[in-house]
């Protein structure tokens, strides 16, 4: 019987030093039937010439060039133009180990699932590993969907679309959001409102997340800020809603996910931009304020959490201003 179609998207941006390493990675898998699309998202440098170059050797390779539009988009496009019965995704300046779609493919069939994950590690620039949150089980197991959700609310969980492959039919009527960040976390969410999907789980560390220190893929720029913090507070409040209809017993893990995204946000923002001009970051406050017995009787939350969520809620600028001279910031 013939072997399913992968097919792998990689959405590619002014990465001429790393795109070839990503490539050549996808094109060495073990697992033979697969397609790359690769989307250049209007880059400036080499990135569109190499990717190019590397189509005219190998017709797996498909490449579309479009104005930029962030990676939600470049990879709405791979997902319109993918032929495979499963879909893959890895980032630009990442790399794959050459059986990672193998395996992620055979625990698929063997339990006969629609999404299966692996582990991942991170590697800095000199090839050291970095710690990575997400720590994956120590053998291979089903994941139900309510524990996968319980996970991802308290910080454990991978929500990351590079470390999974799934069945296409998931992505009817479901897209990354454009615009946004923190996308995974919010096609994830819908995956499990959905679908209500239990995911297999391979703990090797097939995929190598790759860190820089001027990475166009890791490092947030202070200057989309808004986006950045706003996305995921938003997607806490989208979680919420749907353990309210559908996971009720996740309440606390939940409302947890709900003051610790909105604690990241107030240690972030600069400081001008705390003020009563701007209703979300005031909505940010008022939801801390209206919430902090709720907080402190949280079991899920650290007690340090809790201290600064309280604080934030008496003096937000204050304490923003404290923490960045602590930390060394100048915004």
């Amino acid at each position: 019987m013939k072997e399913a179609l992968i097919s792998v998207i990689v959405p590619a941006y002014n990465i001429q030093d790393y795109i070839e390493r990503c490539i050549r990675s996808i094109q060495n898998q073990t697992y033979q039937n697969i397609e790359i699309l690769v989307v250049d998202d209007g880059s400036t440098d080499r990135t569109g010439e190499i990717l190019d170059g590397l189509a005219v050797e190998d017709s797996r390779l498909r490449i579309f060039h479009k104005k930029n539009g962030g990676s939600s988009a470049a990879r709405n496009m791979g997902i319109d133009n993918a032929r495979g019965e499963y879909l893959a995704f890895v980032d630009s300046d990442d790399y794959i180990e050459e059986d990672m779609l193998e395996s992620m493919h055979a625990y698929l069939l063997e339990t006969g699932l629609s999404i299966v994950e692996c582990g991942r590690d991170e590697v800095a620039e000199d090839g050291s590993k970095l710690p990575d949150v997400c720590v994956p089980f120590p053998q291979k197991t089903i994941i139900p969907a309510k524990t996968f959700l319980r996970e991802m609310l308290l910080h454990r969980g991978d929500c990351s679309f590079c470390t999974k492959l799934i069945h296409r039919s998931y992505f009817d009527g479901v897209r990354f959001p454009d615009g946004k960040l923190n996308e995974d976390f919010y096609v994830m969410i819908q995956f499990l409102s959905k679908y209500r999907c239990d995911v297999g789980s391979i703990p090797e560390r097939k995929y190598h997340v790759f860190y820089k220190s001027n990475s166009n893929t890791r490092v947030v720029d202070r200057t989309v800020f808004p986006r950045v913090f706003t996305d995921i507070v938003e997607n806490a409040d989208l979680a919420m809603e749907v353990v309210k209809t559908q996971y009720p017993d996740l309440t606390k893990e939940a409302r947890r996910f709900g003051f610790y995204q909105r604690l990241e946000y107030l240690l972030h923002i600069p400081i001008r931009m705390m003020t009563k001009d701007n209703a979300f970051y005031k909505e940010v406050v008022k939801h801390i304020r209206k919430g902090v017995f709720a907080m402190w009787l949280n079991p899920y939350l650290t007690r340090k959490n809790k201290v600064y969520l309280t604080l934030f809620a008496i003096s937000p600028r204050g304490i923003r201003t404290l923490h960045a001279k602590h930390k060394g910031f100048t915004y």
